[in-house]
């Protein structure tokens, strides 16, 4: 799910109506306006007037939620090809995009997780790993999260830690920094592997369109481990700071067993791991196996229904959240359009006046940019968004592989966004579930995130590149 929408009183049938009439009336002006300014002060063409008409439409529309995720999601399919922008036949395939299977695998193993309950399992074995004081509660849900964040995706891992946060202590002060330790936890864990994190696939996704070398699962793994330790560690020492006066008691896991469903799971979850480990090449050295990852991970996610081996049945799939895949498949379609078009022509003016900065400023730069914008987009609307335009823009100064780089750093940085509670679907989950005020979050993921962009462009500039 993108963002969590909090409790609001039952509106009446006219009340909705009007609602959803505002929010459309706004969004349709904006874009007009977009398209207009675009045209007569850019003196861009119809076709990419129009394509920032559109997009500032679906953006106003995402955001004010007049209309549901998903119906959003699809209006590309519809007015793409009215305004000559994409063909059917182009716009209707990017929304069956092979890393869309990917990540729908990983839904349907984060299903089965959460109806056996093993995220509990999991989380009793962390808790009791570490001391039963502040520190070591938020180093066991840190922890947890990215063990869970190997096979789930960060919204997944928030929902599951959630409720065990909340369980613990009835102390503000400790369940605000228990309750930003899965949230936190639930980012960082996103970037660990693929499927963490909606932004990650786009950004697959894109370099795909591109017929770019994609990045395994494995080699993925690889470049974001250190990271994912370094920023785990930074989240304990900030959340446990003075928290060495407060005691509490825990044992509300003390009911919790292992059972054989449990064991089960967690074979198929190792197995999983180690068919993609033996898949992914490791060159000049190993070729892999030749499997395509996103066939890999569908597949388990399609064994969890059959009977006697699985653990759901049809009904179970009702949790899966499609109207992701749909925005998955409206990201893809405006990469597309954005590759078609000469949009990125239209920002290439501005982003060569930093042509002359060394490529490390440079990568700084577009990590705070990406961090800033996450407080206007959610992470998902941004990068679909953002990274064609960069890629296109920057094609006269960058070169080999800086753009992929620069692309991965964006993608990364904004899941890094800790600061606002709608920039990102943990944020955004704990902040509505969790009763928390919002200057808490900002106080807290603000040194987090400066720790993020720093990090970020240090591994980008001098780790990542050995892997792309």
């Amino acid at each position: 799910m993108e963002v969590l929408e909090p409790p609001t009183e039952k509106l009446t049938t006219e009340q909705r109506f009007t609602k959803i009439a505002i929010g459309l009336g706004v969004a349709v002006a904006m874009g007009i306006v977009a398209a207009l300014l675009s045209k007569f002060y850019l003196g861009a063409s119809f076709k990419v007037s129009a394509l920032i008409g559109i997009i500032l439409l679906l953006v106003t529309l995402w955001t004010n939620k007049a209309l549901p995720l998903g119906v959003v999601s699809l209006l590309p399919i519809i007015l793409f090809p009215s305004f000559g922008i994409l063909d059917t036949a182009s716009a209707t395939a990017n929304y069956g995009n092979p890393i869309i299977f990917l990540f729908l695998g990983g839904f349907m193993l984060a299903a089965a997780t959460e109806k056996i309950d093993l995220h509990r399992v999991i989380a009793k074995k962390f808790l009791g790993l570490f001391p039963a004081t502040p520190k070591g509660v938020i180093s066991a849900l840190g922890f947890a999260s990215v063990v869970l964040g190997t096979t789930l995706s960060n919204s997944t891992v928030a929902i599951l830690l959630l409720p065990i946060a909340l369980s613990i202590t009835q102390d503000y002060f400790l369940k605000l920094r228990f309750l930003l330790a899965v949230a936190f936890g639930a980012s960082i864990s996103g970037i660990s592997t693929p499927i963490g994190s909606p932004s990650n696939l786009i950004f697959l996704g894109f370099l795909e369109k591109l017929g770019f070398e994609g990045i395994s699962f494995t080699t993925w793994i690889f470049m974001m481990v250190p990271l994912t330790v370094l920023m785990l560690y930074a989240m304990i020492y900030l959340l446990s700071y003075k928290t060495k006066e407060h005691s509490l008691e825990i044992n509300m896991f003390d009911s919790v067993e292992i059972t054989f469903a449990h064991k089960r799971l967690l074979c198929f979850i190792g197995a999983l791991l180690v068919l993609l480990l033996l898949n992914s090449p490791i060159k000049p050295f190993y070729n892999g196996l030749g499997l395509n990852e996103n066939i890999i991970l569908l597949a388990f996610g399609l064994l969890m229904f059959v009977p006697k081996v699985g653990f759901l049945d049809w009904d179970d799939s009702k949790s899966i959240p499609y109207e992701l895949i749909f925005l998955f498949g409206a990201g893809f379609c405006i990469a597309t359009a954005f590759t078609q078009s000469e949009l990125g022509g239209a920002f290439e003016g501005f982003f060569k006046q930093f042509s002359g900065l060394p490529f490390l400023i440079f990568l700084f730069l577009a990590c705070i940019s990406a961090i800033i914008a996450t407080g206007f987009l959610s992470t998902t609307a941004l990068i679909a968004i953002l990274l064609p335009i960069v890629y296109t823009a920057t094609q006269s100064f960058l070169a080999n592989k800086e753009p992929t780089i620069v692309m991965l750093a964006i993608t990364i940085c904004a899941s890094f966004s800790f600061m606002i509670p709608i920039s990102t679907p943990p944020n955004a989950i704990v902040f509505e579930k969790g009763n928390i005020k919002a200057w808490d979050m900002i106080r807290f993921g603000a040194i987090l995130s400066i720790v993020g962009i720093f990090a970020v462009t240090l591994f980008a500039f001098a780790y990542w590149r050995w892997f792309i």
